[in-house]
């Protein structure tokens, strides 16, 4: 336990001083000897359960056997610290592991930056929406379509946290997945917001065809190899024409509804916090990378957008029962 512990402080306080690059650390054959090693002679002969000779070492907490830290996960573990130690003392940038950064284990999460800063955007949501039903009355427009919004975000954030958690092959579908599924009702939203006056079956048929899209996607996902490439141009697209199609609301009511620039400050933010998603560096302190500071940097976000949707709302209930005609940007 000494020595493991010795390697830690030495891997923290390189993160600090070498600047790195990613490569790939569960290739190299010293990596693949560990694991090799470790499992046969730690683990029962499926890989899940720790041998009576290795239970006393890896002493794994109750939070590890809750999130189902197998044998073979434990060995897979110390054998990436290893090869990162090893590839550290030769000078050599850090690897990455399947397509990761190394994290540093925390009561039993792979990437507990992530995992908090996800929970963190879920209460933020959740209180966000009970303001909203503080403030704007059932009745006025567009009053479920926040609903729908925030439900799709609720459920988007707890499979972020469950997925940086626990890496599984159906748990990073899951995310994938509900976190497009957010990006897509963002877009849904804006559209259904330029349409609240047409008539209900209009608004109806475009729901159906959002719907059967995004259940079409779903099952894309979920059949043959994740193109990781395919799926960020899909939600980069999705979001950008979600954006354009405020800029343009927000051009033409300019003069009318002071209360553009909210939404207008929420997608220019929101940008530049996806700008994070393109940096690329080992974690600092092994826990803190650039997707968990893309996490935090949405957690103020969302006030704007509720803040932006209360004073829509109030403004169209104030409106609904005036005479005159309609123009697509109200």
């Amino acid at each position: 336990m000494s020595s493991r512990s010795l390697s830690a402080i030495v891997l923290l306080l390189g993160a600090l001083i070498v600047a790195c690059d990613a490569s790939n650390g569960d290739r190299t054959q010293f990596f693949h000897n560990c694991r090799q090693n470790c499992e046969r002679t730690n683990c029962s002969a499926d890989g899940l359960e720790i041998q009576e000779q290795a239970v006393k070492f890896y002493q794994q907490s109750v939070f590890d056997r809750l999130f189902q830290w197998s044998c073979a996960d434990e060995c897979q573990y110390g054998c990436m610290w290893r090869t990162v130690l090893a590839f550290f003392e030769r000078g050599w940038p850090i690897p990455q592991f399947y397509g990761k950064w190394p994290f540093l284990r925390l009561l039993g999460m792979q990437e507990p930056a992530s995992v908090i800063f996800s929970c963190i955007n879920f209460i933020v949501h959740l209180r966000m929406l009970r303001k909203f039903r503080r403030e704007v009355r059932p009745d006025s427009p567009c009053y479920m379509l926040t609903h729908i919004f925030a439900v799709t975000s609720l459920n988007g954030w707890i499979w972020s946290a469950i997925f940086h958690t626990r890496d599984f092959p159906l748990t990073e579908l899951l995310d994938y997945a509900f976190a497009y599924s957010i990006i897509l009702c963002s877009l849904y939203v804006m559209v259904m917001r330029m349409l609240h006056r047409y008539s209900l079956f209009l608004r109806g048929v475009i729901s159906l065809a959002f719907l059967s899209y995004y259940i079409n996607y779903f099952a894309y996902l979920s059949v043959g190899r994740f193109n990781y490439a395919f799926n960020m141009m899909v939600n980069v697209a999705t979001g950008v024409v979600a954006a354009v199609g405020w800029f343009v609301w927000c051009h033409f009511v300019r003069n009318r509804r002071p209360y553009f620039k909210r939404i207008l400050r929420f997608y220019i933010l929101m940008a530049l916090a996806m700008s994070l998603e393109l940096l690329d560096f080992p974690p600092i302190l092994w826990i803190l990378d650039a997707h968990a500071l893309w996490h935090l940097a949405t957690v103020p976000l969302a006030s704007l957008y509720y803040d932006f949707m209360i004073e829509d709302c109030r403004t169209l209930r104030k409106e609904k029962a005036a005479a005159g005609g309609y123009s697509f940007y109200n």
